[in-house]
């Protein structure tokens, strides 16, 4: 399975950006997708996971009520919807799958390259 991330780039603060995370293909071990980010010197932490089959979300604190997540089956592709970005959004965004909903990155078997987001003050 391979995931490819795309969509990021500079925005200003308080703008948007539609992060797109297409999958070669689904199977057991790609019911969910998720999203985490890393930004310089950082962990990579979790900031949305969806599952296929019903679209069940799950949102990191620091992003609820900010972004979206959906999927589009007939593409194959998670989208990640980020609105009024904020400065400490900044960071590489990488989409990864797995056979559970988790917020921890260990149960994801497959991860895209990531896609670099910037967001100025």
């Amino acid at each position: 399975v391979q995931l490819q991330a795309s969509g990021g780039g500079l925005v200003q603060a308080g703008g948007s950006l539609r992060l797109s995370c297409v999958a070669s293909e689904q199977n057991t071990h790609t019911s969910y997708v998720g999203w985490f980010r890393q930004a310089p010197g950082k962990e990579r932490v979790f900031v949305a996971a969806i599952r296929w089959r019903d679209q069940k979300s799950l949102y990191a604190d620091s992003v609820k009520g900010r972004f979206s997540i959906s999927r589009d089956n007939s593409k194959n592709t998670v989208y990640l919807q980020m609105n009024s970005l904020k400065p400490e959004d900044t960071a590489v965004y990488h989409c990864a799958a797995g056979p559970e909903f988790a917020t921890d990155l260990r149960p994801y078997e497959y991860w895209g390259q990531g896609t670099l987001v910037t967001v100025s003050s």
